[in-house]
């Protein structure tokens, strides 16, 4: 079928259904592309929903993938505000909410995640947020911008992942009390493993941060219906002016469930791709958060398929996608990437080494200055690498990680040594 004559659905408004549209036009795709999205918004980023927009330091329109003007130049027809509820693998469409059918000859899934729910009682109260679309982020500032978050009474956030500490930030720095609560012994836990949870703890504390490890919220209390505090699990009662869900995502996989698509099998859910990100029907493809890749470095292609949520994964899986939409030939294979800009601490993350995956981790730098890069290894193995106000080393970091290579830890360690020096030629 002529090129002209096709149709390529993208089902998402993020980041990953974007350049995936971008993409598909510059490599001369002439058919009809159709980006459909649940929120009014025209496609955009959410990295900034917990940095500099939450700041007030970015405008709403930097968010933005791309102008306005870019979609009608590029004949992309974008379908807001409505969600589609069915896809019709037999016909070959898609069915929106209102009730719209739109055909396809190949559809990409780039429905993202959802927050996790806090699943205890006072969570209708007003007051309670969660952080992941602009509507989100503009409830969640003009908490904190308002007279009465600075009368001492705190934000309480629910979580020290990346968005949990991204946010703690954001609030001190515009004056807010924050307490964090956290059921892991130290923040990024269940990431970064305890040796780098400290130094995070320790940065946070350094800005007045409060945090209560080892314990979750059991309730959020409240008056008149507003939010006045939270008690723990182990019976602690703390004021609260407003309460910050920030527990992690779900993988948006319903409509790709109700296709039948298969689905991974593991925890993290997500629909389940292969290299190209093709699903189990051959014309559905998955990208972005919500697509399983298997065997996504570091790895030797046996590990169990893995979903990645970060900026990254997005930027680069919506391109790849469309290309074997295309039937060009695809191996999305790379190395998981993720940036944080916390305080005066930049960093970047790659790779991946949970606790239990590793055997030590190895520094090179100043760690108590926070200009430092630390290497997590299984025996002489790099799995993963932070930088940390220590840049222009992720490419060399990527390289180790990929490489799979052994490596001297004391050569690691020593900031003389170039890391270039360590990754193998070739």
């Amino acid at each position: 079928m002529d090129g002209t004559h096709r149709t390529f659905l993208i089902v998402g408004g993020g980041l990953a259904g974007a350049k995936a549209a971008q993409t598909l036009r510059d490599e001369g795709f002439t058919g009809r592309v159709i980006l459909i999205g649940d929120e009014h918004e025209q496609p955009y980023e959410r990295p900034p929903l917990s940095k500099d927009y939450l700041l007030g330091k970015a405008p709403r329109g930097s968010v933005h993938v791309h102008e306005p003007a870019w979609y009608v130049h590029h004949r992309v027809e974008l379908h807001l505000g409505e969600p589609v509820v069915a896809v019709d693998r037999a016909a070959r469409e898609v069915r929106l909410g209102d009730g719209t059918r739109l055909p396809y000859d190949a559809l990409l899934l780039a429905t993202g995640a959802e927050p996790r729910r806090l699943g205890i009682p006072g969570t209708d109260l007003a007051g309670v947020h969660h952080l992941r679309r602009l509507s989100h982020a503009d409830h969640l500032r003009g908490v904190l911008t308002s007279r009465a978050a600075r009368t001492g009474v705190p934000l309480v956030i629910a979580g020290a992942g990346w968005i949990g500490l991204e946010v703690a930030a954001a609030a001190r720095a515009l004056g807010v009390e924050v307490t964090v609560v956290e059921p892991a012994p130290t923040p990024l836990h269940g990431v970064l493993g305890p040796e780098l949870g400290e130094v995070f703890a320790a940065l946070h504390r350094d800005h007045g941060v409060t945090f209560r490890f080892g314990t979750r919220l059991a309730a959020v209390t409240g008056h008149d219906g507003m939010v006045a505090g939270v008690r723990t699990e182990d019976g602690e009662e703390l004021p609260a002016r407003a309460v910050l869900a920030a527990i992690g995502a779900a993988p948006r996989t319903a409509l790709a469930a109700s296709a039948g698509l298969d689905l991974a099998a593991d925890g993290t859910g997500g629909v389940l791709v292969d290299r190209s990100l093709r699903t189990s029907d051959p014309r559905i493809f998955a990208a972005g958060d919500v697509a399983a890749v298997p065997g996504t470095p570091p790895g030797d292609g046996t590990t169990p398929p893995r979903r990645v949520e970060h900026w990254a994964n997005a930027l680069n899986s919506g391109p790849a996608a469309a290309r074997a939409m295309l039937g060009q030939d695809v191996t999305y294979d790379r190395v998981p990437y993720f940036f944080s800009d916390q305080y005066d601490a930049g960093l970047e993350y790659s790779g991946w080494a949970p606790p239990g995956s590793y055997d030590r981790v190895v520094w090179r730098g100043d760690v108590a200055k926070r200009a430092f890069i630390a290497f997590w290894l299984r025996g002489n193995r790099v799995l993963a690498g932070l930088n940390m106000n220590v840049w222009d080393v992720t490419g060399d970091i990527q390289a180790l990680i990929r490489s799979g290579a052994p490596v001297d830890a004391d050569a690691l360690a020593d900031p003389d040594t170039p890391l270039t020096a360590l990754v193998p030629a070739g």
